[in-house]
């Protein structure tokens, strides 16, 4: 069971959380693949609430999104530091991550992807823009720290079209 909350409600938390980790899922056809991220933004702009995610061109996830224009974050609000290094660390071009981290997908309630389980808090988006980062851009400190092979981010602006906590988790 899932109960409704406003997108901002638990931003606070949501954005400490996931400085620490959390789900992004996308699904394309038959394939669904879930990603750890540690970055993104909550926020407001053209008049819809909206969830901004970095995907690496380089990542399985990207060529997911890409397709299905669509994602839902899920934010732990309980210990899932095992699932959340296995997912940021293997790809889900070579193995089934969900099996591997004893995640279990099951239906969003507004889109075709799948949210992650008793995880806590979930965003479910639809990419209204995207903007791959543009290297000249960046500041070279960010550039030396966060790409040093060039490996930038798209950044994709989601609809939050839907916010909700599992009624078994808290906030606390």
């Amino acid at each position: 069971m899932t109960k409704d909350v406003a997108y901002n409600e638990l931003s606070a938390k949501a954005v400490e959380t996931l400085s620490k980790g959390a789900f992004l899922t996308t699904a394309f056809g038959d394939k669904v693949n879930t990603m750890t991220i540690a970055w993104g933004s909550i926020g407001f702009a053209w008049q819809k609430p909206i969830f901004m995610a970095m995907v690496r061109p380089s990542r399985y996830t990207f060529d997911l999104i890409e397709k299905s224009n669509e994602f839902t974050v899920s934010i732990p609000f309980k210990d899932m530091r095992q699932a959340l290094a296995l997912c940021g660390s293997k790809s889900g071009r070579d193995i089934d991550k969900f099996a591997a981290a004893g995640l279990q997908a099951v239906p969003a309630k507004k889109l075709a992807t799948p949210r992650i389980a008793n995880c806590g808090l979930h965003y479910e988006c639809k990419v209204v823009f995207k903007q791959p980062m543009q290297p000249d851009q960046v500041t070279e400190a960010i550039a030396n720290t966060c790409y040093p092979s060039g490996d930038y981010h798209t950044l994709y602006f989601g609809e939050i079209v839907a916010s909700y906590v599992d009624e078994t988790e808290t906030a606390e």
